[in-house]
């Protein structure tokens, strides 16, 4: 699909080299209904990785991740990662596992490359087509002596998964002066809204799972330095009015990739959602270019913003104090038209002070020996992610028929998880 060392030269050095997803479909286009491919395993070679994500919430405000990682680096053989992060705001205890799995696969004998096994885990895609729940997963994993996880993960009919924009090219951002034959890609497909129920054991102590949560099934074609210099990412969860996320995942390229070639970037890619009364309401995705003003009266809103912020001398970089996350497009509900508008602001304190701070993530510490050698030596970033958990109140303005005996605005108390990513 893509190249990383095109053999053609681009007709002007200053022509657009970046076409994201967020500028190729109409407002009344964002939403694209899943196809079973569309979270297949490709197993991509070249640079790529490629992931399945799992986020939930437990009942006592525990985040659970669970995350499933392929890792292409050029002529290496591929690395296959299962990582867990489990906290608990309550005790601060926090659980980290990263395991290369060994033996891994997909499909497994009789099932599609919806499902994945290694030695180590089992993801087994399971369908129930017509029922109240047409899809789930269960996922098992024994990723050491003191950590066992059984989940059985399920999705409403009313809160299908999307990607931006129907059809093979739904979902893509390209990178390059010519999407066809693009430098590289990125793509997201999301379940904005799923349950997960089972258990947890660590060190022998059984801990009952349940909650609401989201699912994400990601691919970033070419290597990650060259990506992104910033990520952003929010996922808001409620079980109030019958159920209600928002989802919102940003990227910022780095200057190689812009409106005018090399030079013009730094250009924000926003996609994201609403589920609102256990339907999904709304799909959104915006483009930010550097110098041009996005409107507030914009039909469609899909923003992340660092409202305010303080040098970190512990990454050198400028770390949020308080973020802000806003989604606006029209409702997607048939017989529910209108505007939807939802937003909300976290504070997550300051260095001394932090507020729901799970962890500031050195990557380079966390990532294989091999990646680790590409992305410091030869890229020469020095990549953080930070991490918060708070309770959070997501405002928002609605049609009727989305929220029972709500009409017009509501403000809804629920969780929120974050995470900010400094590539470069």
């Amino acid at each position: 699909m893509f190249s990383l060392f095109s053999a053609s030269s681009p007709l002007h050095p200053h022509a657009q080299n970046l076409h994201p997803v967020s500028e190729a479909f109409q407002p009344s286009e964002l939403y694209g209904p899943l196809q079973p491919k569309d979270t297949e395993w490709t197993c991509p070679g070249g640079f790529a990785v490629e992931t399945q994500i799992f986020y939930n919430f437990l009942e006592d405000g525990t985040s659970l991740m669970c995350q499933v990682i392929h890792s292409a680096v050029g002529v290496w053989y591929p690395t296959i990662q299962f990582t867990c992060k489990i906290y608990n705001p309550n005790t601060k205890e926090k659980i980290w596992k990263s395991v290369n799995v060994t033996n891994f696969t997909t499909p497994p004998p009789g099932l599609d490359k919806r499902s994945a096994k290694a030695d180590q885990f089992s993801i087994t895609y399971k369908s129930k087509p017509g029922s109240d729940e047409p899809e789930g997963y269960t996922l098992t994993a024994n990723l050491d002596n003191d950590l066992q996880i059984t989940l059985n993960i399920v999705r409403a009919v009313a809160a299908p998964g999307f990607k931006i924009g129907s059809g093979p090219n739904g979902g893509f951002s390209y990178f390059g002066h010519d999407p066809k034959h693009a430098d590289g890609y990125v793509i997201h497909r999301f379940w904005p809204r799923q349950t997960a129920t089972g258990l947890l054991v660590h060190k022998g102590h059984a801990t009952p799972v349940k909650g609401p949560g989201m699912f994400v099934h990601a691919i970033q074609g070419m290597r990650p330095n060259l990506v992104a210099a910033r990520w952003n990412f929010a996922h808001f969860q409620s079980q109030a009015h019958g159920g209600v996320s928002a989802i919102q995942m940003e990227f910022t390229t780095t200057n190689d990739y812009g409106k005018k070639g090399a030079g013009s970037g730094f250009v924000s890619v926003n996609v994201g959602s609403v589920v609102l009364g256990g339907k999904l309401a709304a799909v959104t995705a915006e483009t930010k270019w550097p110098g041009e003003e996005q409107p507030e009266s914009a039909a469609v809103v899909s923003r992340a913003a660092h409202t305010k912020t303080i040098h970190d001398p512990d990454t050198g970089y400028d770390a949020p104090t308080e973020l802000a996350f806003r989604w606006a497009a029209p409702s997607i509900v048939a017989d529910a038209q209108g505007p939807v508008d939802a937003s909300v602001v976290v504070d997550v304190g300051n260095l001394d002070a932090p507020k729901g701070l799970i962890e500031k993530v050195d990557v380079l510490a966390e990532i294989p020996y091999v990646i680790k050698t590409m992305v410091n030596y030869v890229a020469r970033t020095k990549p953080y992610i930070y991490q918060w958990l708070n309770p959070a109140k997501l405002s928002v303005s609605l049609p009727t028929g989305l929220i029972e005996g709500v009409s017009d605005k509501v403000e809804i108390d629920g969780t929120l998880y974050v995470e900010t990513s400094f590539i470069s």
